[in-house]
């Protein structure tokens, strides 16, 4: 009988240990998998604006340095995506993704307020169908961004309670970094208008 008891404790004992832990890797595979949703989002965004720039460009002819600024941004926040796709754990390539998606943001801003004025262009199929892509793409990263987000949150709770902050310290389960634009201003999703 004693037998039985000792080997029902030294069971619990490294069940526990082997239950946390596996719930710390699933935590981070889980927000992880949440980053790889937010790629593919912003893969689909950065894929849609030389589309957009391309159809503006025989309009705005005079306005080359806002076109160039967009291809910039898309560029660095490409750059920027393709780094933290590669270690979403990596808190500073998470934060260059956050503040080069919000300069991306702030160059549609602009592109978007000279298309404003130009009635011909706001009139055009083709933009009007890109924009339209655009939007709702804007939507979906932001949607892709507060599961990741949610992810992250769960998983950092997850290696911040106790006995789990034992072990996340033992085996080296480092905090996910939340995915957050800097200003309210580069919160705000570009205003899509016709009409």
């Amino acid at each position: 009988m004693a037998l039985i008891v000792t080997l029902v404790v030294i069971a619990l004992l490294l069940a526990i240990p082997i239950g946390i832990y596996n719930r710390l890797v699933a935590g981070r595979n889980g927000y992880k998998n949440a980053f790889a949703q937010i790629d593919v989002q912003l893969t689909r965004r950065y894929d849609l604006i030389p589309n957009l720039v391309e159809t503006a460009k025989g309009y705005l002819a005079h306005e080359r340095t806002t076109l160039e600024a967009v291809i910039a941004a898309r560029n660095s926040a490409f750059a920027g995506l393709k780094s933290a796709a590669a270690d979403p754990g990596n808190a500073a390539a998470i934060q260059g993704l956050a503040s080069a998606d919000g300069a991306l943001g702030g160059a549609l801003g602009r592109l978007l307020a000279v298309v404003e004025s130009y009635p011909d262009l706001k009139g055009s199929q083709t933009m009007s169908q890109l924009m339209e892509e655009l939007t709702s793409t804007e939507n979906r990263v932001s949607y892709a961004r507060q599961a990741y987000n949610d992810a992250v949150l769960a998983y950092n709770n997850s290696c911040e309670v106790f006995p789990n902050t034992l072990l996340a310290g033992m085996f080296a389960f480092t905090p996910g970094t939340m995915l957050q634009i800097e200003s309210a201003e580069k919160r705000a999703a570009p205003q899509v208008k016709f009409g």
